[in-house]
């Protein structure tokens, strides 16, 4: 059984930094794509960012120079920096990954709310 599960989320103030985390567990051989996901209320879930197990990213436009995405393939875990936040960023952050045991399946975490107010 594998497991995805994200921490870090909080609340912060506009401009603030939070660092979300996703680590994978349970029988794993091989993780490729990874991302993050967001959900605002009232709104459909949205992706954030991707990177590849060679390091290659993808931002959507609206974090693209605020937020960085990393990995680390040795502890199958996978980050998110997230700086000048900004009260539209507020959402539960889901964390995304493509493994593989013994066939290659598509795995989410349950999510970290992340709230960005004054």
């Amino acid at each position: 059984q594998v497991h995805l599960v994200e921490s870090g989320g909080g609340l912060v103030q506009p401009g603030g930094s939070l660092r979300l985390s996703c680590a994978a567990s349970g029988t794993i051989s091989s993780i490729t794509l990874m991302n993050w996901y967001r959900q605002a209320p009232g709104k459909e879930r949205e992706w954030v960012a991707s990177i590849s197990r060679t390091g290659g990213t993808n931002y959507a436009v609206s974090v693209t120079g605020r937020f960085t995405i990393a990995r680390n393939n040795d502890e199958n875990t996978m980050y998110l920096q997230m700086n000048s936040l900004k009260p539209e960023d507020t959402a539960v952050y889901y964390c995304n990954a493509y493994i593989r045991t013994l066939i290659r399946r598509n795995y989410w975490g349950q999510g970290t709310q992340v709230t960005v107010s004054s």
